[in-house]
C-alpha cells in the first residue's frame, strides 16, 4: 500500500507561547484540497510544515512517507506557491523559472524547455519575457504559479494562489488548478476567497485556533449539521398554492409565502426536498422560475463552522 501524498500526524507546531498547530492529524491524496480557516488559524503554518520550511513540535509530517525537512530529496517533490513574493527582481520571468528549476538538477535546455511550458500553462509565455520588477500584481502570481509547476511535483502548495489576478486571470488558474487535481497531483490551496475554492473543489479542511474542525466534502459536511435548516427560495406563479402541498412533506419545517410569486421554506434535507417540489410544481402546473438554496454552499458551511468554533 503506498504512503499518502501529505500527511500530518498529532502535529502541534508553538511559536513562544502560542500554539499555531494543536494536535492535527490530517492526511490528503491525489486531487485538490482547499485549506480553509480565518486569519491566525494555522493555515500558513500548515503549509510551511508540509514544505519542509518548519520541523513540528510533536507529532509526524510527511510528504509521500518522507521527512520534508530533513529529507531534502523529498522536497523536490513538492511544488510551492507562497503566498508572499520572493523574486529575483532584475530577471525575466523566464531565466527566473530556469534558475529554479536547474537547482532540481536538470540541465539548462531542459530548464528552458520547462519554463515555457509552465509559463504557457499559467498565460505567461508572451509576458513571461518582461523584468519581475516591471511586472502588474497579476503577473508576478502567476509567474509564482509557473515555478511551482515547472519542474512536474506531485504535491503542489498554493497559498493564496489569486492574489491580485484579473477576473480573467481568475477564472484561468481556478481551471488550471481544477486540471492539476486531475493529473493526479495532490494540490492543497489556501485561500480566504471562498466562491473560488469553491470552483476549484468540493473536499475542504477548515482549521480554527490550530485545531481541525472539519474534513472532507463540502455537501457531506454540510449535511451533518442537523441543527442547521437548509433554507431553499422558489420563484413561482402560485407560490400560496404550492406551500400548501409543501407543508405536507416529512422534512419540511415551514413555509413562508412571501408574496403570491415567492416562497421560502426551511428543511432538514435539501436533496429530497428539492425533488419533490419540483414534482409538486410539475403536478400543479406550475413553472419554477428560480430556486435557489442560501445554505447549501461553501460560505454557509464556513459560516456555520466558525460560529461553532466559538
Amino acid at each position: 500500500m503506498s504512503a499518502p501524498m501529505l500527511e500530518a500526524v498529532g502535529v502541534s507546531k508553538l511559536f513562544g507561547q502560542v500554539r499555531a498547530l494543536n494536535e492535527v492529524d490530517l492526511t490528503l491524496g491525489p486531487g485538490v484540497t482547499g485549506l480553509l480557516g480565518p486569519n491566525g488559524s494555522g493555515k500558513s503554518t500548515l503549509l510551511k510544515l508540509f514544505s519542509g520550511q518548519l520541523l513540528p513540535d510533536a507529532g509526524q509530517v510527511r510528504l509521500l512517507g518522507r521527512d520534508p525537512f530533513r529529507d531534502a530529496p523529498a522536497r523536490r517533490a513538492m511544488g510551492l506557491c507562497p503566498e508572499q513574493d520572493k523574486f529575483y527582481e532584475e530577471l525575466d520571468g523566464y531565466r527566473f523559472i530556469e534558475v529554479l528549476t536547474r537547482l532540481h538538477g536538470f540541465s539548462a535546455a531542459e530548464s528552458r524547455d520547462r519554463a515555457a511550458h509552465a509559463l504557457a500553462r499559467v498565460g505567461m509565455a508572451t509576458d513571461g519575457k518582461k523584468r519581475l520588477a516591471a511586472m502588474s500584481r497579476g503577473m508576478r502570481q502567476r509567474t509564482k504559479i509557473a515555478q511551482a509547476i515547472a519542474h512536474d511535483p506531485p504535491v503542489v502548495l498554493l497559498d493564496e494562489p489569486l492574489n491580485g489576478a484579473d477576473p480573467v486571470a481568475r477564472a484561468d488558474l481556478v481551471k488550471l488548478v481544477r486540471q492539476l487535481g486531475d493529473e493526479g497531483r495532490c494540490v492543497v490551496v489556501s485561500s480566504h476567497v471562498l466562491h473560488e475554492v469553491e470552483a476549484m473543489t468540493h473536499q475542504v479542511v477548515f482549521i480554527r485556533f490550530g485545531r481541525l474542525r472539519a474534513h472532507g466534502d463540502v455537501f457531506r459536511l454540510r449535511g451533518l449539521l442537523t441543527d442547521r435548516p437548509y433554507r431553499i427560495r422558489v420563484k413561482t406563479p402560485d407560490a400560496r398554492g404550492l406551500a400548501t402541498r409543501l407543508l405536507a412533506l416529512e422534512h419540511v419545517r415551514s413555509v413562508t409565502v412571501q408574496d403570491e410569486g415567492s416562497l421560502e421554506l426551511t428543511t432538514t434535507a435539501l436533496e429530497p426536498t428539492a425533488r419533490a417540489t419540483a414534482r409538486l410544481a410539475e403536478d400543479l402546473g406550475l413553472a419554477v422560475s428560480a430556486f435557489s438554496s442560501p445554505d447549501a454552499d461553501l460560505e454557509a458551511l464556513y459560516r456555520y463552522l466558525m460560529e461553532a468554533a466559538g
